[in-house]
């Protein structure tokens, strides 16, 4: 899952991050809303963390450009301004939560699952394909009863394939949603990652190639 975090106080930018990277996922940040509006009109994201106290455009402002330029990336509002009026107001904006500042990193991250999986067209958890069982929530991948011990990157790519079974997905879309923005599509680092993965899951043919096209996992797949 791939976060875009607009936070312009470095500290607060740099440890929420780390914390999110840390539970697994893809996180870019940056400092004002100029810059989050031209990251969200062009890469991928499955949800906006937004500060409201931004230099330039505030948060509201990105808020109202969003709407008008019909991103419909899902916005959670992370802001000290924490009155009954502006949440209000950041709610009444288009923002699907707000949290606000100090908060709790464990509710925080909570609140983000809660969201991605209210704003996410896959309101599924739980993932089955084959002898292949998998967990979002818990972050556990189970084949043939064992459980498979992952990176974070590793379980990224097996999610995004298995959630998309049956379609074959890029190396251009599997670098948009599990890489950061500037990855070099002239690496192969994807590769070396898919084949790690594959070693993992026992070297089967779970994980196919679709030479000078992508990769894609087949079968019928079940989901809860």
């Amino acid at each position: 899952m791939k976060i875009l975090l607009v936070e312009d106080e470095p500290k607060l930018n740099e440890f929420v991050k780390k914390g999110l990277e840390q539970n697994g996922y893809v996180v870019d940040s940056v400092a004002n809303g100029s810059d989050a509006l031209h990251l969200a009109a062009t890469e991928p994201y499955d949800l906006v963390i937004l500060d409201l106290m931004l230099p330039g455009q505030s948060g509201f402002d990105v808020l109202d450009n969003l709407k008008r330029f019909d991103i419909q990336t899902p916005v959670m509002i992370m802001s000290a301004l924490n009155s009954s009026d502006r949440v209000i107001e950041g709610l009444d904006k288009g923002a699907v939560d707000y949290i606000k500042k100090p908060f709790d990193f464990g509710e925080f991250l909570a609140r983000i699952r809660a969201v991605t999986r209210k704003g996410n067209a896959r309101n599924f958890t739980r993932y089955k394909v084959g002898n292949l069982e998998m967990d979002l929530l818990s972050r556990k991948v189970m084949s043939h009863q064992n459980e498979i011990l992952l990176t974070k990157r590793e379980f990224s790519i097996l999610e995004l394939l298995v959630t998309n079974c049956n379609r074959v997905v890029s190396k251009t879309e599997l670098a948009e949603k599990v890489w950061e923005v500037n990855f070099d599509m002239g690496s192969n680092v994807i590769e070396v990652h898919l084949s790690q993965l594959r070693k993992k899951l026992g070297g089967t043919d779970l994980i196919q190639t679709k030479v000078g096209v992508g990769y894609y996992i087949e079968g019928e797949l079940t989901k809860d």
